[in-house]
């Protein structure tokens, strides 16, 4: 049997992951936080006396194998964090290498929303930061809150079975079609997210107004506390830009460094971002067939680009029609499991070029899309011969975690970002996404249609305010699918003193993928604040 909840959540996974791209409607300044809805600017949260517990704490660090680990304790709503109500975060630190000349703590985000800081770390990620940034500083990874080992977490059920059998009266299988167009697609796709969110609400309605990044940016500063740091040093990829974004426009001067790596743009709204996130998917494919052969060699599913490009536009076509077998499994490879494999597969061009290859070979030669399916889901049977690496992590190394990555993306996205209450305004989009980025458009425009019946945040699109934020470097990849390398060079615009380093290449993110440039310019910021000189590219 076809699961949609299951396959749904992997095309968000895929299109939907980074989208969260509008930051809170504030203008902090001297290191003191507006409140959600704007209005009086409030004291210094350190300063709180309701607060003074939650920066005082004191964690006990343990040994848990190569590092490090301990919880912090955050309250569930700022404006009540006497309330008895409290997020508890797991942290993982590996201790720097070199302490007598450590300069502090590095604190970091893979991504998302939804991605664990503490399975990174745990799975290697410290790798992912050169030996001189492992020398002085300890790397610190958290769960935010509702992610992953968070108590409480999102769970909206998207795990179990049962809620993704639930059958949708009269309507057909939402997933059989990335274009709904009828009206009966057109019920069955709005009953799908409807049927989404109100699972989230049944099983985690009290959280889901707290899981927002203005809330995990007033939990870093905690964090920075507590870690003995007067000023934050900050590294993120993807999402983790906008919630380091965030940080900087809610504390400007507690910060002493960030790095955004593969950056969201605050200023656009939801349907912007995920039109232009989902051109990002196109134009990645497009350097997929043209590039194919300087990658993976002889493993491409065709000869020539304009072959390879024919490939995935006939598996399209074909599999609308008839859907493929899936070995060990009673479930077919249909459209949506095929655009996700695809999507998935742009972001790590050297690890998941040559899976996505070979499973695209599969399926065109063969009839049998056992591969695909396993890049798609890496958590099914077929998922079982296909790379680690084919999953579709929003952080740096293209690592998927397990756990509620799926659940938390949603629930962060969908707060941090106003999303229209009726129907029609997805409806009226599709043709628009269509026209400009084929399925990876309308694909991305369906993810969003859960957000129509979320709990509302007071979060909206606007440029970035940080009055005397210390300059930020932003690092933009040239050819990244999930976060465009507009959004990067918009993002340093709207930073005071924002510097923008271009990384010419194909894949998401820079910083960790074996760039010597640009290890060495973020290692020198990072290290010595040593500011990126104007146009640098890598």
């Amino acid at each position: 049997m076809n699961h949609p909840a299951r396959k749904r959540g992997s095309m968000i996974l895929a299109l939907a992951a980074l989208g969260a791209t509008a930051l809170a409607g504030c203008s902090p300044a001297h290191d003191q936080a507006r409140p959600p809805g704007g209005g009086t600017i409030t004291i210094d949260p350190s300063a709180r006396s309701d607060l003074k517990d939650f920066y005082r704490q004191k964690p006990t660090w343990t040994r848990c194998g190569e590092l490090q680990c301990a919880t912090l304790t955050v309250p569930m709503d700022y404006a009540h964090p006497k309330d008895g109500r409290t997020f508890t975060l797991p942290l993982a630190k590996a201790v720097a290498a070199d302490p007598g000349r450590r300069i502090g703590s590095l604190v970091f985000n893979p991504g998302g929303p939804g991605e664990s800081g503490i399975d990174h770390l745990k799975s290697g990620g410290a790798s992912s930061f050169s030996e001189r940034t492992r020398a002085r500083f300890d790397i610190v990874g958290f769960d935010p809150r509702g992610v992953a080992g968070s108590k409480p977490a999102v769970d909206c059920g998207s795990s179990d079975p049962a809620d993704a059998d639930q059958p949708v009266p009269g309507a057909a299988d939402a997933s059989t079609t990335l274009y709904p167009k009828t009206d009966a697609e057109r019920r069955a796709a709005l009953a799908d997210a409807e049927r989404e969110a109100a699972a989230c609400k049944a099983r985690s309605g009290a959280i889901l107004p707290h899981v927002g990044t203005l809330d995990a940016a007033r939990d870093m500063d905690v964090l920075r506390a507590v870690l003995g740091d007067d000023k934050l040093t900050y590294l993120g990829w993807s999402y983790g830009t906008y919630l380091g974004t965030v940080y900087g426009e809610l504390f400007p001067r507690r910060v002493r460094a960030l790095v955004l790596d593969a950056a969201a743009d605050p200023s656009l709204d939801w349907s912007e971002a995920a039109l232009q996130q989902a051109k990002g998917f196109r134009n990645s494919v497009e350097d997929y067939a043209g590039q194919c052969a300087s990658v993976v060699g002889s493993a491409c599913p065709a000869a020539t680009p304009d072959g390879i490009r024919k490939v995935i536009t006939d598996l399209y076509a074909r599999v609308s029609k008839r859907p493929l077998p899936i070995k060990g499994t009673d479930e077919r490879l249909d459209q949506t499991m095929l655009n996700t494999a695809v999507s998935m597969s742009m972001y790590s061009p050297e690890s998941q070029w040559q899976p996505l290859s070979e499973a695209l070979r599969a399926a065109h030669k063969d009839g049998d899309g056992t591969k695909l399916a396993g890049i798609a889901d890496p958590g099914t049977p077929a998922g079982d011969d296909s790379s680690d690496d084919a999953g579709a992590d929003a952080g740096a190394d293209g690592h998927q975690s397990p756990g509620n990555s799926s659940d938390a993306l949603v629930a962060v996205n969908c707060l941090d970002q106003p999303h229209p209450r009726d129907a029609q305004s997805y409806w009226g989009l599709l043709d628009r996404a269509d026209r400009e980025a084929g399925a990876f458009g309308t694909s991305g425009v369906l993810a969003e249609l859960v957000c129509k019946d979320w709990p509302a945040g007071e979060q909206k699109p606007h440029r970035v305010k940080a009055e005397g934020l210390p300059p930020v470097l932003v690092v933009g990849t040239t050819g990244d699918p999930a976060t465009p390398y507009e959004w990067a060079r918009n993002l340093a615009g709207q930073l005071p003193g924002g510097m923008l380093l271009t990384f010419r290449g194909a894949g998401h993110t820079a910083y960790g993928r074996g760039s010597a440039c640009v290890t060495d310019a973020v290692d020198a910021y990072l290290l010595d604040l040593e500011p990126v000189s104007d146009g640098k590219t890598c």
